[in-house]
């Protein structure tokens, strides 16, 4: 039976649930298993290896999109993992934390070896989410910690679990807000450890960016205009340009760009839409437009592109 605490937080913060959920923008998403958890709470944990699955219809080792939280600490290596189509190669003590939305693909599961944590939306309070940052994509997925830092990690995650398999001894509710309270000693670890790695590598941003990037995940798919972002933003284009390129080294329109086409790479991975549609989606009613533009970024067609994936 699923936690109704659990259902109410997910309705909460909009997230869809169901198995196989397609919502407006075609992107098929595998919802948390909740079937597969111990007493139906709203999160597993347990060792990574072979027979792991999200969902029947989702093989691993192809790309997919679930729409919950993921959590590996690995305890070998190296293993390269594909996230939102760029490859990370992970060693024994590194964690990859993936986040609902994002597509993310296996290297084959059998070399895959230490601890999964997996979180469906909504099992935390509000202000849990805010503090731990379970929603800043702009923060790097591998995470490299130090001895320190990794034992702590594996310690806190280590009581996770133990609170996890013991339904014995607290009544199912209780057991709940235990799992809840210990969850969020992890999370808070963990974000400490994201946001520390963000600014060491020097992602932290001014707030000219910070701006500027959350308007083009709002507006992407209709505004490609840097200007148009400056002026919404009551930046000169100049001052956009500078802050833009201190924080990822690349230009505005660059960015833009590439925000666009890994849009278009989700939707050409995950869905059977028209091409011409996909073009639409993100910005360009003619499909031969979007074919060059997909084409200049990538050196593939969008079809080339979708064929490479089936």
């Amino acid at each position: 039976m699923t936690d109704r605490n659990t259902q109410d937080g997910a309705m909460a913060e909009g997230r869809p649930g169901g198995a196989g959920h397609l919502p407006e923008d075609g992107i098929r998403t595998f919802p948390f298993p909740a079937d597969l958890s111990v007493s139906g709470v709203g999160m597993q944990i347990g060792a990574m290896g072979t027979g792991r699955t999200w969902h029947a219809d989702a093989p691993l080792e192809r790309v997919h999109r679930i729409d919950f939280h993921v959590v590996m600490l690995f305890h070998a290596g190296p293993v390269r993992h594909m996230i939102d189509f760029a490859e990370y190669e992970v060693s024994a003590g590194d964690i990859l934390w993936i986040r609902p939305g994002q597509v993310h693909r296996f290297a084959g599961t059998y070399d895959y070896r230490g601890i999964v944590l997996t979180m469906q939306p909504g099992f935390l309070p509000r202000a849990t989410v805010e503090a731990t940052g379970l929603y800043r994509y702009d923060q790097p997925p591998l995470l490299r910690p130090d001895a320190d830092q990794l034992a702590a990690l594996e310690h806190s995650l280590a009581q996770l679990e133990r609170e996890y398999v013991d339904t014995t001894t607290l009544p199912l509710s209780l057991h709940t807000s235990v799992l809840r309270h210990s969850l969020t000693a992890f999370l808070l670890r963990l974000a400490h450890l994201a946001a520390s790695s963000a600014k060491a590598a020097g992602e932290q941003s001014d707030t000219a960016f910070t701006r500027f990037r959350e308007a083009v995940e709002k507006g992407f798919a209709t505004n490609h205009s840097v200007s148009a972002y400056a002026d919404a933003l009551g930046y000169s284009r100049r001052t956009l340009v500078r802050a833009v390129r201190a924080a990822t080294g690349e230009t505005p329109k660059g960015f833009i760009d590439k925000r666009v086409i890994l849009e278009a790479k989700r939707l050409l991975a995950h869905t059977d839409i028209p091409i011409g549609r996909i073009g639409v989606a993100v910005g360009f009613p003619d499909s031969a437009n979007f074919s060059k533009f997909f084409h200049q970024h990538t050196d593939a067609t969008p079809a080339g592109f979708r064929a490479e994936l089936r």
